[in-house]
């Protein structure tokens, strides 16, 4: 299958600083393709280059066949783009938002069901400035979508909502992509990609360190499970240690947390507990996920500029 966008080797300078190093990837059509890293890494001035608002400084990019600086005209016309900077005038009100935008393509598709199908009909003639931050994201999917476009790219979409408006806007993306279009999310959230996304490019420093489906690059880590429970201090728990499953034993007051290899670990846990007669109490698994994964290939928290 031809993909949707096609990047190649590009580079992205602003004097000193390299923003892109060598970033090659491509996306296929119907898919939701994450790019996901810490504020600074490359990920915006990336996907600007694809967009056709910045030029590369060497390199090469296709969507939709195009060639986003040489055809820029013609692209904007064929996809959508919500900003990590977008904003509008206070002052505007939500249908002229849609006309304006609708008068800026040759090809829309009519705003008012797109008012109904995003939750914003009963907010048609509110101003800009008086809507939540929820209602704010919704309005700018319904911009991107305005012409009916085949890829849509949504920068941190979810920056600044509540735990409720990023889930709810989590199906809104799910939406977008049941309608036939490709989407490209760019995120620092973690738990939003792997959540949302066919496919993952963990970006830091401006390069691409590992590209992957979430589960393929969470079971590339290799990473034990981990057996968290409570258990009374006076108990010796060094009989889980001589179980092969087990790698380490830890314990931190009544917390004990055992790890080892996934295959049988919390059966021998299980059964080793009861055969001490240690009773223990909350009793959980941990599993290895996307933050795992990127903080395994950076060293460093997520949010780090």
């Amino acid at each position: 299958m031809q993909p949707i966008i096609e990047v190649e080797g590009i580079r992205k300078t602003y004097g000193e600083t390299v923003a892109v190093d060598d970033v090659s990837f491509s996306v296929q059509p119907g898919e939701i393709f994450g790019i996901i890293g810490p504020n600074g890494a490359g990920k915006t001035t990336t996907v600007e280059s694809v967009i056709g608002l910045r030029k590369p400084d060497r390199g090469r990019i296709s969507v939709l066949g195009l060639d986003p600086v040489r055809e820029r005209a013609a692209l904007a016309q064929r996809i959508g783009v919500q900003l990590q900077a977008a904003a509008l005038a206070e002052r505007m009100k939500v249908w002229e938002a849609l006309d304006l935008f609708s008068s800026l393509y040759a090809h829309t598709v009519p705003y008012e069901p797109l008012l109904k199908q995003w939750g914003l009909a009963d907010k048609r003639n509110a101003a800009f400035g008086n809507l939540s931050g929820g209602q704010k994201q919704r309005l700018f999917i319904a911009l991107a979508l305005v012409n009916d476009p085949d890829v849509v790219f949504l920068d941190e979409l979810t920056s600044g909502l509540d735990p409720q408006a990023r889930r709810a806007t989590w199906e809104l993306v799910r939406t977008i992509r049941a309608q036939g279009k490709t989407v490209v999310l760019v995120t620092h959230f973690m738990d939003e990609a792997e959540h949302l996304c066919d496919r993952i490019a963990i970006v830091d420093r401006g390069k691409i360190i590992a590209l992957d489906t979430p589960a393929g690059l969470v079971k590339a880590l290799d990473e034990e499970r981990r057996i968290v429970f409570e258990v009374e201090p006076e108990f010796d728990l060094s009989p889980l240690q001589s179980l092969p499953q087990v790698k380490e034993v830890t314990r931190s007051g009544r917390q004990a947390i055992v790890s080892g290899d996934t295959d049988g670990l919390l059966a021998a846990v299980v059964a080793r507990l009861e055969e001490e007669r240690i009773p223990f109490r909350s009793l959980r698994t941990e599993q290895a996920d996307l933050e795992d994964v990127f903080l395994r290939l950076t060293g460093r928290a997520i949010r780090d500029s």
